[in-house]
């Protein structure tokens, strides 16, 4: 089954910036652009409005079985259990190869469209979006030489993160942690997204791995009271791209709308905004 096409909400005023976000499991591009720019910030307006220039792409998943819910849901991938995420990983595999695809090719048409501009293209989502488009960030290094703009993520987590704490920690375990050495921790880490989804037996060498986009500036926030995600997963994810020295800011919240799977108003949205506004003045 073909993916749909994604939901676009073309910029206010000329194109200068483009944003790339992906809905959680059981919704979609349209429904999820909807809550976004239904949410205001502190001075009562959405992130559109705040920011006229910008493109907002909003992609929706294809259909697929859920062997945990037994039925096709709208999903990235097939998440059987977020109490214990390392309960039978392998279904996730299939699914994220699928739309980690799917996504980069959005993303090369973004880059293309602002005429190579990667810097001023930024790529996230919520929940299970989030988890895919963290997955997608790490497979682009072997297509994308340059930091996206940043990425933006919340109430999600990181499939597959115990296996890349555990090599990460092996990794630097082993060699002291300077420039070289975090270049490798890096690649290595790339190297296991990008085998895992290409199921391949033969790793990636350190010549076909360019961990420039590895720069880009991450912005993860979650709800403490979560019901659907447990914050633990969104720390846990964090902990781990802090681990391999990627730039994060991370923030917690309490009391959001949604069971507290949702970003708090206004104050959320007020640092997600403070975020992409510090980005965009460094590009």
């Amino acid at each position: 089954m073909e993916f749909p096409e994604p939901h676009i909400y073309l910029p206010q005023s000329s194109h200068t910036h483009t944003a790339i976000l992906l809905h959680g499991r059981g919704s979609n591009g349209p429904e999820f652009a909807e809550d976004l720019f239904s949410s205001m910030t502190s001075k009562g307006h959405n992130l559109a409005s705040c920011l006229p220039n910008w493109r907002w792409v909003f992609p929706t998943s294809r259909d697929r079985w859920s062997d945990r819910f037994q039925e096709e849901m709208c999903a990235w991938f097939d998440a059987y259990s977020l109490d214990d995420i390392h309960e039978r990983q392998d279904v996730q595999i299939a699914g994220l190869r699928e739309s980690v695809t799917h996504i980069l090719g959005i993303l090369s048409h973004e880059i293309e469209i602002l005429s190579g501009n990667t810097s001023h293209v930024y790529l996230g989502g919520i929940s299970q979006g989030m988890a895919t488009a963290l997955w997608t960030l790490f497979c682009a290094t072997n297509q994308i030489h340059q930091p996206l703009g940043g990425f933006v993520g919340f109430c999600g987590w990181l499939p597959f993160a115990r296996q890349v704490e555990d090599l990460a920690q092996g990794s630097q375990e082993s060699r002291a942690v300077d420039a070289s050495s975090k270049q490798l921790i890096l690649r290595l880490v790339a190297g296991f997204f990008l085998n895992t989804i290409s199921g391949s037996e033969k790793s990636q060498t350190n010549d076909t791995i360019d961990i420039s986009i590895l720069s880009t500036p991450v912005f993860l926030s979650h709800g403490s009271d979560d019901v659907r995600v447990p914050v633990d997963l969104g720390r846990q994810a964090t902990r781990v791209l802090q681990q391999i020295q990627i730039p994060v800011q991370w923030h917690e919240f309490i009391g959001a709308e949604g069971d507290g799977h949702w970003v708090k108003e206004p104050e959320g949205f007020d640092q997600i905004l403070h975020f992409l506004e510090e980005c965009c003045s460094h590009t």
